[in-house]
């Protein structure tokens, strides 16, 4: 099969390699679509650990069932799915608390194992959601970013009316202000540099789209929730500027949602004095999984969250590199979907 194959920092390439063979409790699934994230541009640079090389990367991907393990009796061939990346021991003290991110043993698809970057990409049965049969592959392969959005909207427990700052227009910003506009948020203000993801993020039900190139967006911030801060701020570019910035538009009493993924060796200096006297509550978001994923289909199924407002390019898998260096360098482009 085609696929691409990462290597180390800046080698990625395209190569014939064997179909994935399937264990007793596998489904093997034909790719349909497989979407690109920034944590794939992160692996590519060699900003963002993928410890077991080579690896072929992609970990938002939709398809149909092709085979099936001897032990696997709930899924059948041509059933159009998806799978939760997330692969855990399923007994350890997290485990058993569900919170299976946290799990020693953790393994993403994509990340430390053979992703959707391929023709075929084989998952756990266990991992399988069943798509409807109505969602486009565009559609499908959202799925996972949405459940992740879902679950930075579950972690910051947004309440109805509150003033919603989130930094960041692309393609996770723009989820979040979509559902922050469900919860029943009031205003929702969004900073962004790239004057079209301002534009899309007022599609998306922004109140304001701040552009923090032409004006202070922590002073702006301020200015519209009357000098207080935002109740929740949501940080969804991975940088420490806009950390730093998060903290600065934040109301005495809010929350600081931690869900851009900043290089893992870049570091932050907070007052710890400011968390203790301003009582904040800081919570990360690192993925979705669990009741997310069902979540996340229902909200597609039911016309709540339409992934094709989003989504702006479909790449084929011979352009993979290509489609990375645009995902980087070209903020126009919002969201890329690779066809293998």
């Amino acid at each position: 099969m085609k696929a691409a194959v990462f290597y180390g920092p800046n080698d990625l390439r395209l190569e014939k390699v064997p179909v994935p063979e399937i264990g007793e409790n596998d489904v093997l699934l034909k790719v349909d679509m497989c979407g690109i994230c920034g944590t794939d541009v992160h692996i590519f640079r060699g900003h963002f650990p993928a410890p077991n090389l080579p690896l072929i990367p992609g970990h938002e991907f939709v398809g149909h069932v092709v085979a099936i393990g001897s032990n696997v009796d709930y899924v059948k061939a041509d059933d159009y799915v998806t799978a939760d990346i997330n692969i855990s021991c399923g007994h350890c003290y997290f485990c058993r608390r569900q919170q299976k991110l946290f799990c020693p043993q953790i393994r993403q698809i994509g990340v430390h194992m053979h992703g959707g970057l391929a023709e075929y990409v084989k998952v756990p049965a266990a991992s399988i959601y069943q798509v409807p049969a109505t969602f486009s592959p565009r559609q499908g392969a959202y799925i996972e970013p949405l459940a992740c959005a879902v679950h930075g909207q579950d972690r910051a427990n947004i309440r109805t009316g509150s003033s919603v700052a989130i930094i960041g227009g692309g393609p996770m910003g723009l989820a979040h202000i979509q559902l922050a506009k469900l919860k029943g948020a009031s205003p929702i203000i969004c900073t962004e540099l790239n004057k079209t993801r301002l534009q899309k993020a007022r599609e998306m039900g922004a109140d304001v789209a701040i552009d923090a190139g032409e004006t202070d967006a922590v002073e702006e911030v301020l200015r519209l929730t009357e000098g207080r801060g935002a109740d929740y701020v949501i940080e969804a570019v991975g940088s420490i500027h806009t950390y730093k910035q998060a903290f600065q538009m934040v109301r005495r009493g809010g929350t600081v949602v931690a869900y851009g993924a900043a290089p893992s060796t870049a570091a932050l200096e907070l007052k710890p004095f400011d968390i203790y006297s301003k009582e904040l509550t800081i919570v990360g978001s690192y993925a979705g999984t669990y009741e997310t994923w069902p979540e996340a289909i229902a909200l597609i199924q039911g016309g709540r969250f339409d992934p094709d407002k989003i989504i702006t390019q479909i790449a084929p898998l011979e352009e993979i590199v290509g489609a990375l260096e645009t995902a980087e360098k070209d903020k126009d482009v919002i969201k890329i979907q690779v066809r293998p």
